[in-house]
């Protein structure tokens, strides 16, 4: 019975971390269906925020009430940093990145994050390198493999693999599909991850003064949705903009909103309880190759020779960091269980002595 369930639960994180990169893969075809619709790309980030925001306070405000020390001045300047980085340059970088490239390789560059972040993480000292081990160099590999990866998408196009009609609208706003488009697609999308990694990083030093993570999403949100509204007020001021002209934008604004917001979350949480943030990970190459089928059934996606090198050195990279991950993760809960095992066989001895001792006349 009880290996039965065990199997069940196995099968039901599996399915539920499938469905986590199903849900974000519709997000790249949903926001690239937006922006050719002509939905202005500071109205539908803005748009989103609302409706994650309304989903995760009442969550947030009643989940953790026990939870959240109180407001100062100093959390309330982090948040709003974390918003600046998190939600405005995260998902501005990426919707202008998405104006000028397809949903495909948006997402394929979007596999550096892992590496990207362990950069960050060691150039601040938040992650150790051990370049004397095996773990330590298959980090920096990775990282550089990732690194690599996303410089040859972003500098090397080459000739297409199919040879369907293009769709119009894939480059919107551009006369033609120039190089010039996609290399500064390229450059937004390698923002857009910077951002997001600096957002995870930035994340480990607020998350032990405020251990309240739904909390900090929802007030991240806030501040991020409050710094759109400000860059709007100068950018957006004709009302027709701000209009839901059609059924298809408004279902739109909310799969970004209810479903690669809320529901995409609430099960990105779950899974990373019941199988941990390096399982989540591993699966994130799978969100690539599903955007991959649904833009070119639906859009008409054309596929580069540049970008597959490209996309497979950043998968290959991607698993060389999560390995390195996992085996200096097995190496420290060694050598910890190792320094418990020597502490309680130094405590037994010693207590041996002290039995010696008092047995003597």
């Amino acid at each position: 019975m009880g290996g039965g369930s065990q199997v069940s639960e196995k099968v039901k994180l599996l399915i539920a971390v499938l469905a986590l990169q199903s849900c974000y893969a519709g997000f790249h075809i949903v926001s690239r269906t937006a922006l050719n619709m002509g939905i202005s790309k500071l109205v539908f980030p803005i748009y989103r925020n609302i409706i994650a925001l309304a989903l995760l306070a009442p969550f947030a405000y009643f989940l953790e009430k026990k939870d959240r020390p109180p407001l100062t001045l100093s959390l309330l300047c982090q948040f709003f940093l974390l918003a600046l980085c998190g939600i405005t340059a995260n998902q501005g970088f990426y919707l202008l990145g998405l104006y000028y490239l397809s949903p495909t390789y948006a997402s394929a560059i979007q596999n550096s994050v892992p590496a990207i972040t362990f950069a960050m993480a060691a150039a601040l000292r938040l992650e150790q390198i051990n370049i004397n081990s095996r773990y330590g160099v298959a980090k920096v590999v990775g990282t550089v493999a990732s690194v690599g990866g996303a410089t040859i998408i972003t500098l090397y196009k080459g000739p297409p693999l199919l040879h369907h009609q293009h769709h119009a609208k894939l480059c919107l706003g551009a006369s033609s599909n120039t190089i010039l488009n996609w290399t500064l697609g390229c450059v937004y999308a390698l923002g857009n991850c910077v951002a997001w990694s600096g957002w995870m990083v930035l994340q480990v030093p607020v998350l032990k003064k405020y251990p309240a993570r739904l909390s900090v999403t929802a007030i991240t949100c806030f501040f991020g949705l409050i710094q759109f509204l400000i860059i709007a007020a100068f950018s957006e001021r004709d009302i027709e903009r701000w209009k839901v002209h059609s059924g298809v934008e408004l279902f739109t604004i909310l799969y970004a909103g209810l479903v690669a917001s809320g529901i995409s979350f609430s099960l990105q949480i779950w899974c990373i309880d019941r199988g941990g943030p390096l399982f989540v990970a591993v699966f994130q190459p799978v969100q690539t190759v599903v955007v991959a089928i649904m833009a070119a059934v639906i859009l008409g996606d054309q596929f580069y020779s540049g970008g597959i090198i490209g996309s497979i050195l950043i998968v290959f990279g991607l698993y060389f960091v999560l390995w390195g991950k996992s085996e200096e993760k097995k190496a420290t809960e060694q050598v910890m269980e190792e320094d418990v095992r020597g502490h309680l066989l130094d405590q037994e001895k010693s207590h041996k002595q002290n039995a010696a001792v008092s047995d003597i006349p």
